[in-house]
């Protein structure tokens, strides 16, 4: 089971997430979004948004939620702890000013040398927490088949962009084309008219112009 919350203090709204338990908890790891950062719950990117520039209600939210969701210091379970030991927050639901640690989901790392970012919480903010809980939904998704999709749509998006890519490449080679040619012909209906003004007098006599007198 996936806890699902929405924030709505950034527009598009935001969803974070946090699994029910350490099992869940790993298959969100495992079939994690590049656009997802981590810290003891989720929160879910726009595509192309940077993890610099997370907006700081949006990172409050996330941080009140990792709060309000875990446990007095790190997990017992030794692989778990592997994984989170620089993600879990370093204190519990009933302390205050504690640190949060959190990091893009690719930058995942058992061996703790992810690069992280920090955020104080000097304390439980209930009307935070109260609001996002009022949001909370509970679901059974089938997280590989969402990263299958995902991967699914990404792909067609690169064959997208990479088919615009060569049609406009196509359409400036053939400009520069029609430009090279434009220019190395420029004067070719100058030549001939007068070509064509020489192959007119060629024939007449010398003192023609007198019919003129």
């Amino acid at each position: 089971m996936v806890y699902y919350f929405t924030s709505n203090t950034v527009s598009p709204s935001a969803f974070i997430y946090v699994g029910k338990d350490k099992v869940e908890n790993e298959e969100l790891i495992k079939y994690g979004w590049e656009e997802d950062v981590c810290a003891h719950i989720y929160v879910r990117l726009q595509e192309g948004q940077s993890w610099d520039a997370i907006p700081k209600a949006l990172l409050e939210d996330c941080a009140q939620l990792t709060k309000a969701n875990s446990i007095e210091g790190p997990t017992s379970d030794p692989a778990q702890q592997q994984m989170t030991q620089t993600l879990i927050l370093h204190a519990g639901n009933k302390k205050d000013n504690i640190t949060v640690i959190y990091t893009p989901w690719s930058n995942l790392k058992k061996d703790g040398s992810m690069a992280v970012k920090k955020i104080h919480v000097a304390q439980r903010e209930n009307p935070i927490v109260n609001r996002l809980n009022k949001t909370k939904v509970e679901k059974f998704p089938d997280l590989r088949q969402e990263k299958d999709d995902r991967q699914k749509e990404l792909r067609r998006k690169d064959r997208a962009a990479q088919t615009s890519r060569q049609k406009e490449e196509a359409r400036i080679a053939k400009e520069r084309k029609e430009k090279a040619w434009q220019r190395d012909h420029a004067y070719d209906d100058l030549h001939s008219e007068d070509a064509l003004a020489s192959s007119s007098n060629q024939d007449r006599d010398a003192d023609f112009l007198d019919d003129f007198m």
